[in-house]
């Protein structure tokens, strides 16, 4: 199922789950679109390009809760996935905490450019991680 956004209710259960007290490492999978899906009168563009000006404009956003992007690579295939699992994109991008991630993406200046993401891509993965042990 193809997943953009992540619903309220996931969001309030990593919420509730991740510790606060310690850095997140937020791994991204990312399916662009080949025309970005703006709903407003945003110029036409790949979703690859779409994708960029989120990285670009949303880059303020991230650094002004201490996070950074850690990696960022192109993906060029998975060993182990269902057989209709692809990816064009991977980031890792690191959280002071899972409060400093809420933070972020609550921030009237991040609502405002999550359009160029939503209309990039054609479908994604956020998964929150922690170090430690399992």
């Amino acid at each position: 199922m193809a997943t953009v956004n992540p619903s309220q209710e996931e969001l309030r259960k990593v919420l509730q789950e991740t510790p606060k007290d310690q850095p997140v490492v937020m791994l991204n999978l990312l399916r662009f679109r080949d025309q970005a899906a703006y709903k407003d009168d945003t110029e036409n563009c790949s979703g690859r390009d779409a994708y960029k000006r989120y990285m670009d404009e949303a880059a303020e956003c991230v650094r002004s809760v201490g996070a950074e992007v850690i990696w960022s690579g192109r993906s060029v295939g998975s060993l182990i996935a269902p057989p209709d699992e692809s990816w064009d994109q991977v980031l890792l991008v690191r959280y002071p905490s899972i409060n400093a991630f809420l933070a972020m993406i609550e921030s009237p200046e991040y609502k405002g450019v999550v359009k160029h993401r939503t209309a990039a891509l054609e479908d994604s993965r956020l998964v929150a991680n922690v170090e430690g042990a399992p």
